[in-house]
């Protein structure tokens, strides 16, 4: 399928402007970058804990900001995921040590806030084992002969009831649990005795200690570089060594922009960001090489054609599977972007970024730097020429 067809844009002829954009992008992503200290790095590089729950009537916020700042040290971010009643929680934690503290220190004041100080159990934050030994001697003591295997039994059940949809984890009362198997109207009333319901419910936590988190920095650094080394070994062997260094420049450009995008507009570089970004590389690699490959095929056929307007016809001649691709993928991850939440952001943010800064770099950047390699040899040829023709003239 072609969208464009016997098109004749002069894309080479405008690299001039289309570098001084990048020198320019680049300039911007370096100033933001080293005023800022760096790129902003997640908790997964930082180190922290990271805290999914779930509430009845989601708060503002700044009110779990506020509370957390007040028991808690360092950065720490809370959002509201689009479509959901869940928020993220998230504190930076520098030591190592801090780490339990800070989850202990983010539950209980969850718990102030949203729970109870009766002394009773919590049901939507409470494990099988927890629910089993508040229920034991209640029940004992109200003549429920249960034995040890029934008791795990009707725990489990309950619990499992909380879990499944649509409660998912979050009771709004203890009466819902009235049509559980096995809830019987005393264990029904040992229930409401000993348990209640609060406002929210943990749903997931993560924690990444700092050390484990430079060690992932480390290692994403260097799975970025490694994939550009082998692409440049890769590039050089099936073209030339011209061809691998213009496409992996090019890369490294899609790269340094997309980063500094991310410091410009105060996004953090979480693992997720990483992976788009190596999606990126070769994606963008994959373009490159479409058009490297165009470019030497029509070499073989119009041999006569000066290069810069070969290079030309070959941008031309697979502009169409270029919109198509990129423009198909550029829409999802739009969509992406739009609607995918907070927790995608980053992810849709440097997917979206880097499909039209791969698409860019690789006419504008990569092209241009064969078209300058092959005119310095081109000079050079004739300058030699000229040298030997007066040593010629002057014998």
């Amino acid at each position: 399928m072609q969208i464009f067809k016997e098109t004749h844009f002069d894309f080479l002829g405008k690299r001039w402007w289309a570098i001084g954009l990048s020198v320019l992008l680049m300039v911007a992503s370096a100033i933001s970058l080293y005023v800022k200290g760096g790129p902003r790095y997640g908790i997964d590089f930082n180190g922290g804990a990271l805290m999914y729950v779930k509430f009845v009537n989601q708060p503002h916020p700044d009110m779990i900001r506020s509370a957390l700042s007040a028991k808690i040290s360092g950065e720490i971010t809370v959002q509201n995921l689009a479509g959901s009643d869940e928020m993220l929680i998230g504190t930076e934690i520098k030591d190592e040590q801090q780490l339990n503290a800070s989850r202990a220190k983010m539950e209980e004041v969850l718990r102030s806030k949203f729970g109870e100080s009766s002394g009773k159990l919590d049901l939507n934050n409470s494990g099988q084992e927890a629910l089993a030994n508040r229920l034991r001697d209640p029940l004992q003591r109200a003549s429920v002969a249960l034995s040890e295997q029934q008791l795990q039994d009707l725990t489990k059940a309950i619990l499992g009831y909380r879990d499944s949809a649509p409660r998912s984890g979050l009771l709004r009362n203890v009466d819902e649990l009235g049509s559980v198997p096995g809830v019987t109207p005393v264990v029904m009333t040992a229930l409401k005795q000993e348990c209640y319901t609060s406002g929210f419910a943990i749903r997931n936590i993560e924690m990444v200690g700092p050390k484990v988190g430079a060690d992932l920095r480390r290692q994403a650094i260097m799975a970025t570089l490694y994939a550009l080394g082998g692409m440049l070994i890769y590039i050089a062997f099936r073209f030339e060594w011209i061809y691998g260094l213009g496409a992996v420049i090019a890369v490294f450009h899609d790269t340094v922009v997309t980063v500094g995008l991310f410091s410009i507009f105060n996004k953090e570089i979480s693992l997720t960001v990483v992976a788009a970004i190596l999606t990126l590389v070769g994606y963008s690699m994959n373009d490159t090489i479409v058009i490297f490959d165009r470019i030497r095929e029509n070499l073989k056929v119009m041999r006569k054609e000066k290069l810069e307007p070969l290079m030309n016809i070959s941008v031309n001649q697979t502009l169409s599977r270029t919109v198509l691709t990129s423009g198909l993928t550029f829409l999802t991850c739009i969509a992406l972007y739009l609607f995918g939440g907070p927790v995608l952001h980053g992810f849709s943010f440097a997917l979206v970024v880097g499909i039209i800064v791969g698409t860019y770099s690789s006419v504008f950047i990569a092209s241009p730097i064969v078209l300058f390699w092959n005119n310095f040899l081109e000079s050079r040829k004739k300058v030699a020429v000229a040298a030997s023709a007066g040593k010629t003239r002057k014998g």
